[in-house]
């Protein structure tokens, strides 16, 4: 069995067992067809990964590597915040009729502050100090930025990076590992896709920095499933998952602005079939 089958797995049937339900409050997030959309919630959900050990894809259906490395790399590289440069639609529903999602996610990943060291964007912060300053406790990146909020189509869900580097006992490599948070997490349509796409992240710095690949643990405040969603959790979570595959970066990258969509790959990877048309809330 894959791990991150189990992890979510566990993480369905506790929050569909002890959950609460939102149903009956006053809540923003609607159906397409207008109505409230509610949930079965947990808070303060944290699952680890070792990457070490193995890549933390479901294979009780498929998540799209490649669609979620294009989408990270979207952010994280590109630093963009419009739907342009994206080769999937996953944000066509928050962009506007320029394709801009406001002043959100790559957007403020983007900004130069002035540091000690020089003008830096935060992603290139990050790279500096694990190359210069490893074992710095400083290592991290925020987008939850309230005065800009007004301007943002939709607030950042995964918010924060908080990056740290351990040394293991006789290897001459250093380990990187990452907490990533997110403030809400809708776990059907979600919560894999995010996993995978900040695994393949701490996989691409830990080869530009020549670390390698430790923890990733995931903090979420809010994991919920939503009503119309249950059926569904339900059905995927009886299913019986199959072995993990082996993940493949390109190793001839060894910089972090050179890498695309292409340079990720699996190997052995199975997969139960896919649920179609997931409705999202918006």
């Amino acid at each position: 069995m894959s791990y991150a089958d189990n992890v979510f797995i566990n993480m369905c049937r506790d929050i569909l067992e002890n959950g609460t339900s939102t149903e009956g409050e006053k809540v923003r997030p609607h159906w397409e067809d207008g109505a409230s959309a509610y949930t079965i919630k947990k808070f303060g959900v944290v699952n680890r990964y070792d990457l070490s050990k193995e890549f933390p894809i479901l294979t009780l259906r498929r998540t799209a590597l490649k669609s979620a490395t294009d989408e990270i790399l979207w952010i994280w590289q590109k630093k963009s915040n419009n739907i342009h440069d994206l080769h999937s639609h996953i944000w066509d529903e928050w962009a506007d009729e320029d394709g801009s999602i406001g002043k959100a996610y790559g957007y403020q990943l983007g900004i130069k502050h002035q540091y000690k060291e020089g003008m830096m964007d935060q992603v290139d912060r990050v790279i500096y100090d694990l190359k210069n300053n490893p074992f710095s406790r400083r290592i991290m990146t925020n987008i939850y930025v309230h005065q800009d909020l007004h301007e943002m189509n939709l607030y950042p869900c995964a918010y924060s990076m908080t990056f740290n580097v351990t040394q293991k006992k006789g290897d001459d490599k250093l380990t990187l590992n990452a907490v990533l948070n997110q403030r809400s997490n809708d776990v059907l349509a979600a919560n894999n896709w995010n996993v995978v796409q900040y695994a393949v992240l701490v996989h691409m710095l830990a080869q530009v920095c020549d670390m390698r690949v430790g923890e990733l643990v995931h903090v979420i405040a809010d994991a919920h499933i939503y009503d119309r969603h249950v059926p569904l959790i339900e059905e995927l979570i009886k299913r019986e998952p199959k072995p993990a595959p082996k993940f493949w970066l390109n190793p001839d990258v060894h910089d972090f602005y050179q890498f695309t969509r292409d340079d990720v790959k699996l190997e052995g990877y199975e997969f139960g079939p896919q649920i179609e048309n997931i409705p999202i809330a918006i």
